[in-house]
């Protein structure tokens, strides 16, 4: 499966930190944008749709304006109140999870290293974990409703310490999306993946010297890619139409602007809050200094690409499995 991170945060030569991800500019036009577009819709779109029912039922248009009027007098104060409370809502559900995600110390991957720095919680210091004695799993879970089959998935990385097992779980749409999610982190500590734009932009919207989140560069790049669509007749001039409302409607530059400050907030808080033993473990070593993947991870791993060239159709899990359970592997944990 192609690499994808969503939970990814900062990424660079020496490190990767796993489990918050970046602040996306689509919450900031829901909190915003949601509100304003609901109240509109109250104070406007409702008087105008009773208004067309009036004249399809014969009812006079003078009448008919009137009663609009009115209408629309007595509900647009509900409308300004309805858009109040929901803004409310957002901010709130906002600021629980921004102070949520200024105290959490991501997992951080160190491929110089090759190891996985692990923050528990109620821990005081930090867990160093070699790179290959990490466990990762896929979870796929289903049950019965009253509304049908509801299936589950996720994917969970996490080590063992003693006689407990410390992890951390994420969950997922679909089952190939978990798995890509994996090899976002093997990439990264394989030195396949050496940046975010590979395996987060997928609409493309990042220059070579934009910064790795989203912000206005990614509202400019896709407003130029938008008029440059036209242009080549690939999009309709109805559609460039409703790309201008959509973002009017949810406050057009706002939420990326808010997006940034909210990037560079979490970065200084973020420095702020963790170890000293994590701050030096982060520190670039000398090439010379680096560790070396172990022969049998090696041997394991060119066993898997010989047997996908020859089996290119089929499903990567069951390639792993097989490769397990070769005799000439011996017994090895899964």
């Amino acid at each position: 499966m192609p690499p994808y991170g969503p939970h990814i945060g900062e990424l660079n030569d020496v490190y990767m930190d796993f489990g918050l991800g970046s602040p996306q500019v689509f919450s900031w036009q829901v909190i915003l944008g949601g509100p304003l577009s609901g109240a509109l819709m109250i104070a406007f779109l409702c008087p105008a749709f009773i208004g067309c029912i009036g004249l399809i039922f014969g009812y006079d248009v003078a009448y008919t304006w009137e009663f609009v009027v009115d209408f629309f007098i007595v509900i647009y104060p509900y409308g300004n109140l309805g858009a109040f409370f929901s803004l409310t809502i957002g901010l709130a559900v906002w600021h629980h999870n921004h102070k949520k995600r200024a105290t959490l110390i991501p997992t951080r991957f160190n491929r110089q290293r090759r190891e996985v720095c692990f923050m528990p919680e109620g821990a005081t210091e930090p867990v160093f974990v070699p790179w290959e004695s990490l466990s990762a799993w896929i979870i796929e879970a289903q049950g019965a409703t009253q509304y049908g089959i509801h299936r589950q998935y996720g994917m969970g990385i996490g080590y063992h310490h003693g006689e407990t097992l410390t992890s951390l779980e994420f969950q997922c749409a679909g089952l190939p999306l978990a798995i890509s999610h994996w090899e976002a982190i093997r990439g990264y500590m394989e030195f396949e993946v050496n940046d975010l734009k590979s395996i987060q932009d997928l609409q493309d919207l990042q220059g070579p010297d934009d910064p790795p989140h989203e912000g206005l560069h990614t509202f400019r790049n896709a407003r130029a890619r938008m008029h440059q669509q036209i242009c080549d007749g690939s999009r309709s001039r109805t559609s460039g139409f409703f790309w201008y409302l959509y973002h009017v409607m949810t406050l057009w530059t706002i939420p990326n602007r808010l997006v940034e400050w909210e990037v560079r907030r979490l970065e200084e808080i973020g420095k702020q809050a963790l170890p000293d033993a994590m701050r030096e473990w982060s520190e670039p070593l000398p090439q010379e200094q680096w560790a070396k993947p172990s022969e049998e991870l090696l041997r394991l791993s060119e066993q898997v690409r010989q047997l996908q060239k020859r089996q290119p159709r089929r499903p990567i899990t069951e390639i792993f499995a097989e490769v397990q359970r070769s005799p000439s592997n011996g017994k090895r944990r899964a």
